[in-house]
């Protein structure tokens, strides 16, 4: 059945303004309950780890399957600590290879790239539930993501047999990492990483060598202590040579500037193959490069 079609009274949760965060949350198990069995697509984020967490406690590990997807575009360490994470669960989990980089329309990157991509996750996932049993696949949206403009949101609604139990819930991210930490959980805190996919220029083809490149130097700034970051990758005008453009918050600026830490970037930098190391003196914030398109977000992110 198409994915909007099913929904009962679940819109009084949203209208509910009133509604506590306790509230929301035995919604969510609620809503999760009423499903009986559900394929959980999950990244390891805070959203999903929720997610998984809430349908392990409302249907048991018999009855939730825990998917993470791999490929190029996902930092291999984060999918490492999504599969750590689930174990630390007691959840089943399993590791699926996407198709991305199959797909021209993807490759291409577009403003509707996230689409492209969600959308045949989707059904790789959907297919799964089908072969196992599984009544639906559930993904992480949150009521937060339901105002925005996310061509990554209108794959889930395209997409038959998929919903979004957090958003249903009316759960805000604010309030998602509020439980979380209630529960011990230790995403909780954790920085959102939208795929590696948005770091690079609407237009400008997706490649293994330039996701590679751009997850080894962010994985170096890891290393130094920093969280919320970017490296967005420019290819210069003129065959000048390729630019990593870091976005880091603010107050870290002064830091990174600091001439032995400087030297330290733009020694790595260069070794991966940059021409020209920038770094963004407006600091980090979501979604720098939908400028073009006229967005404030970095769309269809699957956390």
């Amino acid at each position: 059945m198409p994915a909007r079609q099913w929904v009962g009274n679940i819109p009084a949760l949203h209208q509910n303004r009133l509604m506590t965060t306790e509230e929301k949350f035995s919604a969510l198990k609620n809503i999760l309950a009423e499903m009986d069995s559900v394929l959980v697509a999950y990244s390891g984020g805070v959203d999903s780890t929720l997610l998984l967490k809430a349908a392990l406690d409302a249907l048991g590990p018999e009855r939730v399957l825990a998917v993470t997807a791999t490929s190029p575009v996902y930092p291999h360490r984060e999918v490492e600590a999504a599969g750590e994470l689930a174990r630390s669960l007691d959840a089943r989990h399993r590791f699926v290879p996407a198709r991305q980089m199959e797909d021209e329309q993807f490759l291409q990157n577009p403003p509707r790239r996230c689409y492209f991509c969600k959308l045949g996750i989707l059904a790789q996932l959907v297919a799964l539930a089908q072969a196992e049993g599984l009544a639906w696949v559930v993904e992480g949206a949150n009521a937060d993501d339901a105002g925005d403009y996310r061509p990554g949101m209108q794959a889930v609604q395209d997409t038959a047999g998929v919903r979004s139990p957090l958003e249903e819930a009316g759960l805000t991210k604010a309030e998602i990492r509020a439980i979380s930490k209630q529960l011990g959980l230790p995403t909780w805190d954790r920085p959102a990483r939208p795929c590696l996919a948005t770091r690079f220029p609407y237009d400008t083809r997706i490649t293994p060598e330039g996701l590679a490149r751009v997850e080894a130097a962010e994985a170096f700034l890891d290393e130094l202590g920093l969280s919320d970051l970017r490296v967005r990758d420019h290819a210069a005008s003129g065959g000048g040579g390729d630019i990593a453009r870091i976005e880091v918050p603010p107050d870290e600026i002064a830091r990174l500037a600091r001439p032995e830490v400087r030297a330290r970037i733009v020694a790595r930098f260069k070794d991966l193959g940059y021409a020209y190391v920038a770094l963004d003196l407006e600091g980090y914030r979501r979604g720098s490069l939908n400028v073009s398109v006229g967005g404030s977000k970095e769309y269809g992110s699957m956390e």
